[in-house]
């Protein structure tokens, strides 16, 4: 008899603890779920983190993600408004903000990633079919930076003769995205970036287009040769005005200088030879004799030549 009693007691554990087991579900902050009951929703999405009750064994709790999720596209080969193939590969990110509606519309992530495979994509070649190459390619009409002066600055393509661009590769995939944006409401979704990952060119335009990149920069190259040449000319041309400025006040400083000082020497002199003449005269006429009298030098005077006064006056 108390064998019986053990045994209906532990069934009754078992069975209350199976029942517990399917009644109770926990949710994280990654999480957010949909009870359906014999395969139909009950309810709203519940999204509050936590400990959770259920009916057991005839209702179930379906977990969707609550994070931003990502999706990377197959490359697609894809004619240019110019009528260049490239490979386009694009990559976005996503969530799930309707978690009833999605499982309605698309039941899994998998389902999801097939229908962003044909919405992305679509949009994609929408818009690669809708611009040049060189739209997609780049961002910008610059295609060097300079940081020389405002003026190089503002240098552009256009007045390189480069192809310019209108909008550019950031304004095309903001448009994909937008476009795409209006579509995945309907599976639950939202769209919260789009890409473009790689750009590859067919094989049989890539020389071509190479080509024509190289050329282009050549011509970037020689304009800014140009450029830096005029400025070098420009500077050299400075430098030779100032250097002449400069050399040719140090000159007349220098003159003036040299001139004050032969104007101070003359006072000088003339106040010492005022003083006494006849010494005056003395000291210039043995300077005479010094300049024009040597050991080979020849002279004839008369006796009373003034050129002999004072070697008369020493005899």
């Amino acid at each position: 008899m108390k064998t019986t009693i053990n045994i209906a007691i532990g069934i009754l554990v078992m069975t209350m603890l199976l029942f517990l087991s399917g009644a109770i579900y926990t949710i994280d902050e990654t999480q957010q779920v949909v009870i359906t009951q014999f395969g139909e929703p009950i309810g709203k999405p519940i999204v509050t983190s936590g400990l959770h009750f259920k009916l057991p064994f005839i209702q179930q709790a379906n977990y969707f993600e609550e994070r931003i999720l990502q999706w990377d596209g197959n490359p697609n080969q894809i004619p240019t408004k110019d009528k260049r193939y490239i490979w386009v590969d694009t990559t976005a990110r996503w969530k799930i903000v309707d978690a009833l509606k999605f499982m309605q519309s698309v039941t899994n992530e998998v389902g999801a990633h097939a229908r962003l495979d044909d919405i992305v994509d679509s949009a994609t070649r929408d818009y690669i079919t809708s611009h040049n190459l060189v739209e997609i390619v780049r961002n910008s009409n610059r295609l060097i930076e300079s940081s020389l002066s405002k003026e190089q600055d503002e240098i552009k393509a256009a007045d390189e003769a480069l192809e310019t661009i209108k909008v550019g590769r950031d304004a095309i995939t903001r448009g994909i995205l937008k476009k795409a944006r209006e579509i995945v409401p309907q599976y639950g979704i939202a769209l919260v970036d789009v890409r473009i990952k790689r750009i590859n060119y067919v094989s049989d335009v890539r020389d071509k287009v190479y080509e024509r990149m190289i050329s282009e920069r050549k011509r970037a190259a020689e304009r800014y040769r140009s450029e830096g040449q005029g400025k070098k000319r420009e500077i050299e041309g400075q430098m030779q005005k100032e250097l002449k400025q400069i050399s040719s006040e140090a000159y007349k400083t220098a003159e003036e200088i040299k001139g004050k000082g032969d104007a101070s020497a003359i006072a000088i002199y003339a106040d010492a030879y005022n003083k006494d003449p006849e010494f005056y005269s003395f000291l210039k006429t043995l300077e005479t004799y010094k300049n024009t009298v040597d050991s080979g030098t020849m002279i004839i005077f008369s006796p009373d030549s003034d050129y002999l006064e004072y070697f008369n006056t020493a005899q």
